[in-house]
């Protein structure tokens, strides 16, 4: 399989990006809350992978283009720049809380957050389950078609949905309540994201105007 080998090192990529983020400002590799969260966010990441792999290797593909540089869009470029630095901040800022403990955190909170983690995860799989284009940066492809079924029926960007769970579950998942103000941080910049996909979508897709007429929200019923 031709994706095996990126695939590896990407998930080598990930785990060392990991352990840097977590490891670094904790001090120390007695750290089972960072343990346990790479373990959750690894497997649940291979998992996908491996679906992917196996049900639709084009889409598998596409989102291993990830990064500014892979983006087209100049806005995309700064919004996914910010979007890493916020993303980085707030695994620092988490892990940096737990150490000098500015707040408290009970395990079995930290548990819940590995919970929201995976289930983050588990909402994309199933949005990519039901949208084949589903691609890490923001682009149309040849073909595509506007997909109105299954998560889309609710909202017109599921798979940021996923994210925004995983998002909050991070920082309890590693010992920590102040993390979850950058939680917010990202929120912004993820609409920011969002908005300015759809700008692309109105011009590239055809009949996503009408999709947005019928699916009235972006990511949160009721909100926005």
């Amino acid at each position: 399989m031709k994706l095996a080998l990126p695939m590896l090192r990407s998930a080598i990529v990930g785990l060392l990006v990991f352990g840097v983020l977590v490891f670094g400002p904790a001090g120390t590799v007695k750290y089972w809350r960072g343990w346990v969260f790479i373990l959750v966010f690894a497997t649940c990441t291979n998992i996908i992978g491996l679906y992917l792999a196996q049900n639709d290797p084009a889409l598998l593909e596409r989102r291993m283009k990830v990064g500014p540089g892979a983006e087209t869009r100049p806005a995309q470029k700064a919004i996914i720049s910010l979007a890493l630095l916020a993303f980085a901040t707030l695994f620092v800022v988490s892990v940096l809380d737990y150490r000098f403990g500015w707040s408290t955190v009970p395990a079995a909170v930290s548990i819940v957050g590995d919970i929201l983690v995976a289930l983050g995860l588990i909402v994309d799989l199933r949005v990519f389950g039901e949208n084949s284009y589903g691609a890490s940066t923001i682009e149309t492809a040849a073909g595509q078609t506007v997909i109105s079924t299954g998560p889309y029926a609710l909202v017109r960007h599921p798979m940021y949905v996923g994210v925004l769970i995983m998002l909050l579950g991070i920082p309890l998942a590693l010992g920590s309540y102040w993390g979850e103000l950058f939680m917010f941080v990202n929120l912004p910049i993820l609409m920011l994201r969002i908005r300015d996909e759809e700008t692309m979508l109105k011009q590239e897709l055809k009949g996503y105007i009408d999709y947005m007429q019928h699916v009235r929200y972006r990511l949160l019923p009721g909100l926005w």
